[in-house]
């Protein structure tokens, strides 16, 4: 028979305590290795490449939730581990005790308990990976069924062993410490109860004396048994505080970077061009949630331009509360080098290139403006001539430092004054005046023209601009951008779904861990709540005294790991988050849903114990 048969046998044996080990840990893999290729697909690299789904300005924000909540559930997977083991080797003290005490050295016993943690952590390593991989490969699937085409990327093998070597590593480092300070205990101590379940002398100080006899109890078997409170208390911390990033911080950035979406596009908003024209506009936005290929479009085609008699019967129309007409072009853009003064060396230095690229030039009234973006620096003024704003994907593909700088199209310069954030040909696109626009173009007519619709007779204005457009011009259509807004952003609202769903595999693996730490106070408390039985105790209190404990912890870990993870939040939360008194609430519910997952599942424990003879439970080891 092999040196590891007897772990093996050992681990079988205590089939229970060895699953919630693995299922741990697997938990915690799978969901980073599930994070990292779910990004990968989705597109969240795209802040380092500028390509793909999403503005640059979009996944600079999501990234660093990734980074994040990846680096939380490493930490909590580390924790949990540490906890678990800590448990399992509580409850076999008495075990070492008993080995020691037949000659067994302090090498072959800690040589054991480490087969016994290489082997679950192997397995739990292993499993996670698998079930990262899949749950990647059925997020995308979903996506895809909903509408949304994402190609599903080769699995990155480096990514995937660097998640398995650092889980296995971490689960090694804090695992090992458990054994190692059990393995020296002195014989006479491990066989001893009192050693066996960490338990310390009785706090000093008096309990309130007009507490329930059960509070008293289960506080006394907190402050009783320090090591591992402190632990558990750690350890719920630890996964309360993943939890409350990844829901609080999701809630908010999900309702902020729908409202730029919403304000970029604008809502009540008809679009009214060649039919040609419109399909192409239609395909521009679908850039944001679309990996589209960029096909030759000839915007300057005479047949797309507006006319002016279109433009007067629209400007005449009621129901229609703003109009702006716009020149959508396609152009080579270069970035022209600025200057900043260095306080060091008190001199003025150049900064940016001359980088070159194609990008949607928009010609746009600077008084009539329909959209509202989010934007670093100002959007241009009415009465300037040459100045532009371009989108964050082209400032960050081409710019160094874009608000000291100019770009250059049509052999013109302009200065760019601000940033905006825009889903419109993904985030690469140049807005400058539009009289500036057809002066060194030449182009003298608008090809777009946007119109807002009063939404208290939207159907009927509709109808009506419909009909105006087809009289004058019956090549021509209309078409509403809540169409395209509303796809955009469902496209977030499944991101950011998806995004806080990943603290569930945290929050099983810690309702896991605390059914371990309640399973340690069962096994410590046995005889004393088989008294209680005998003397007529039922058993319904002694599950309220085992929940109580549970609850007592429970609220000193959301004390601690809530208020942590909202001041995180607030450190890598967008910029202006949108937060309503609903927001609030709906944080709230869920964290408090999380809660209450956690207790009930502590209950299983307390409730299966409750239910045994009273003779078993007193003759229990």
């Amino acid at each position: 028979m092999s040196e590891t048969s007897f772990p093996i046998n050992d681990l079988l044996r205590r089939k229970f305590q060895t699953s919630i080990i693995i299922i741990g840990l697997t938990l915690c893999v799978a969901a980073t290795v599930y994070l990292l290729l779910f990004g990968e697909n989705i597109g969240f690299e795209i802040s380092l490449m500028v390509e793909g789904k999403l503005t640059a300005g979009f996944s600079t924000i999501f990234s660093p939730f990734i980074i994040f909540i990846g680096l939380l559930i490493v930490i909590a997977g580390a924790v949990i581990v540490s906890f678990m083991v800590f448990v399992m080797m509580s409850q076999r003290v008495r075990d070492i005790g008993l080995m020691k005490a037949i000659g067994c050295p302090n090498d072959l016993i800690f040589g054991y308990f480490m087969t016994e943690l290489l082997i679950i952590t192997f397995i739990s390593c292993f499993l996670g990976v698998i079930f990262g991989i899949l749950a990647d490969y059925a997020s995308i699937g979903l996506f895809n069924f909903l509408g949304f085409q994402i190609s599903q990327k080769p699995v990155n093998f480096w990514l995937i062993l660097f998640v398995f070597v650092l889980f296995f590593t971490l689960a090694l480092l804090f695992g090992a410490k458990p054994i190692l300070d059990t393995t020296k205990v002195e014989p006479a101590k491990a066989i001893s109860p009192t050693y066996q379940f960490g338990l310390s002398k009785e706090p000093g100080f008096k309990i309130i004396s007009k507490s329930s006899f059960r509070i008293k109890i289960a506080l006394r078997s907190l402050f009783r048994r320090k090591s591992a409170t402190i632990r558990i208390i750690l350890c719920l911390s630890t996964v309360f505080t993943l939890v409350t990033v990844a829901i609080a911080g999701g809630i908010i950035a999900d309702q902020t970077t729908k409202s730029w979406i919403e304000k970029a596009i604008g809502r009540n908003i008809v679009l009214i061009a060649h039919h040609d024209m419109c399909n192409q506009y239609k395909s521009l936005l679908s850039k944001f949630h679309e990996v589209n290929e960029s096909l030759q479009f000839n915007y300057t085609d005479e047949k797309y331009l507006i006319s002016e008699s279109l433009l007067n019967n629209l400007s005449s129309t009621s129901g229609i509360i703003g109009m702006e007409a716009r020149l959508v072009l396609e152009a080579y853009v270069k970035e022209l080098p600025g200057y900043i003064f260095d306080p060091e060396t008190v001199a003025m230095i150049q900064v940016g290139d001359n980088r070159t690229g194609e990008s949607l030039i928009v010609g746009v009234e600077p008084g009539k403006v329909l959209s509202e973006w989010f934007i670093e620096g100002e959007f241009f003024e009415e009465n300037e001539t040459w100045e532009a704003m371009i989108g964050d994907s082209l400032a960050l593909k081409m710019f160094s430092m874009p608000l000291n700088q100019s770009i250059r199209l049509f052999d013109r310069d302009f200065d760019v004054t601000g940033l905006c954030l825009d889903p419109v040909n993904n985030g690469n696109v140049t807005y400058v005046p539009l009289k500036t626009l057809q002066n060194v173009t030449g182009i003298l007519k608008p090809n777009v023209i946007m119109v807002r619709v009063d939404p208290a007779n939207g159907t009927e204005i509709l109808d009506q601009t419909r009909t105006i457009v087809e009289t004058v011009n019956p090549e021509f259509e209309i078409f509403e951008l809540d169409e395209a807004l509303n796809e955009n952003l469902n496209f977030l609202d499944y991101i950011w779904s998806t995004m806080m769903l990943l603290p569930l595999f945290s929050l099983i693996a810690a309702s896991l861990s605390l059914i371990g730490y309640t399973m340690l106070t069962i096994s410590e408390q046995h005889q004393e709540f088989g008294v209680l039985r005998a003397v007529g105790t039922r058993p319904k209190t002694i599950v309220k005294i085992i929940s109580e404990q549970s609850f007592i912890i429970l609220l000193s870990s959301c004390a601690a790991g809530i208020p942590i993870g909202i001041m995180l939040t607030l450190l890598i939360l967008v910029p202006e988050p949108v937060v309503t008194s609903y927001t609030i609430l709906e944080i709230a519910g869920w964290l408090l849903i999380a809660l209450v997952a956690l207790f009930v599942s502590s209950l299983y424990p307390a409730i299966k114990f409750a239910r045994k003879p009273i003779l078993e439970i007193i003759n229990q080891p």
